[in-house]
């Protein structure tokens, strides 16, 4: 189990924290957390407001192929993928790579990329996977444990580690470093039921015998901005 970067490449963006937190409501936290239209293509304070392709997965796919040495024919598996945009830039970056994802929200399976129909599948991660042990050859978790609550996720998390072939395995999650760091991103998140400072998720991570690789998403003052 290692801490890494893996999404080092993935573009920072800027943030209007006090637009969020101003308009923020539990009617809204709810209808973000249905994860459907309002959740990907609504407006900004309701989740990503517009979520489309544009390829900027390509570098990231290329460093987890890199990292885990992975070659045509492997299995990877994206959980919580959304629209499939990282499955697809895996089969971009090494044609011949067997990408698949899963994602709880029906709207994503239904606006997913083209070239992923078939490779999705709807599922909710408080229910185990419906996959063998060491079924694939890494598994990827990026930005959607946190949305658990606590005994699920450390379940979601045992299940990972079950079908991840050699502890191949990479989870980000919601994370802060300083008191200053987490009063930006409570003031931020809509949809996550857990999330602590880097020890309280590897105790997390140990409670749940997870061996796979991890880091943190972190908002940090200069991702944010004003109108």
């Amino acid at each position: 189990m290692a801490e890494v970067n893996l999404l080092s490449a993935f573009p920072r963006k800027k943030r209007n924290i006090e637009k969020r937190a101003s308009s923020k409501t539990d009617e809204l936290i709810a209808l973000s957390r249905e994860y459907g239209e309002e959740y990907f293509d609504g407006p900004r304070e309701v989740g990503y407001g517009g979520y489309r392709y544009d390829g900027r997965w390509v570098p990231i796919a290329k460093d987890m192929i890199a990292h885990w040495n992975l070659k045509p024919g492997d299995r990877v598996l994206d959980l919580g993928c959304a629209k499939g945009f990282l499955v697809k830039d895996f089969m971009i970056a090494e044609p011949g790579i067997q990408a698949f994802g899963s994602d709880i929200s029906g709207y994503a399976m239904m606006n997913c990329e083209p070239e992923v129909v078939g490779r999705l599948h709807q599922h909710d991660l408080n229910d185990p996977l419906l996959f063998p042990d060491d079924s694939f050859d890494a598994v990827i978790c990026l930005n959607t444990l946190h949305n658990l609550k606590r005994p699920q996720l450390i379940n979601a998390l045992s299940e990972i580690q079950r079908v991840a072939r050699d502890n191949k395995a990479y989870v980000q999650v919601d994370s802060y470093r300083t008191p200053e760091e987490k009063e930006i991103f409570e003031d931020w998140v809509l949809t996550a039921y857990t999330y602590g400072y880097p020890d309280e998720w590897k105790a997390i991570f140990d409670e749940a015998g997870y061996k796979g690789d991890y880091y943190w998403t972190l908002i940090l003052g200069e991702d944010t901005e004003t109108e």
